[in-house]
């Protein structure tokens, strides 16, 4: 994207309700990326219950990545309070679900701050939380 649909874009993500919470992790290794990831979806959960969601759409991957995203929230949902506390996950393709764009674009714009290009997330302060973490990969 240019500036222009750079900035429309970070424009419609503010006028979003709600909050975009991200989990953000390193390192992340090539060879261990799906570890990261185990980690921060660990994360996510727990932070997503704080906020009281129950439920996580992710973007579907392979059948078999899927079934490892449902065992590793599964997981983190024992660990929740109140013991057995409702968490939900689900999968489908960005094509089912329009605002999976959102979560990509919002994972860009942290990214990209925490490079030093921090435009776009000082304009959607109040509207994201993100948390670092070490994956100890």
């Amino acid at each position: 994207m240019g500036p222009t649909e750079q900035l429309r874009m970070v424009k419609k993500l503010a006028d979003l309700d709600g909050m975009h919470v991200v989990v953000i992790g390193a390192p992340v290794p090539i060879q261990k990326q799906e570890r990261a990831r185990a980690k921060c979806l660990t994360n996510l959960v727990v932070e997503l219950h704080g906020f009281g969601v129950d439920t996580l759409l992710l973007e579907a991957r392979s059948a078999n990545l899927n079934r490892r995203d449902v065992r590793t929230v599964t997981a983190a949902r024992q660990n929740l309070l109140p013991a057995r506390a409702r968490f939900h996950v689900d999968h489908c393709s960005g094509a089912v679900e329009p605002l999976l764009w959102a979560a990509n674009a919002i994972a860009g714009i942290c990214r990209a701050a925490r490079l030093g290009r921090s435009k776009y997330r000082d304009m959607l302060a109040d509207r994201v939380y993100d948390v670092e973490i070490d994956t100890g990969c």
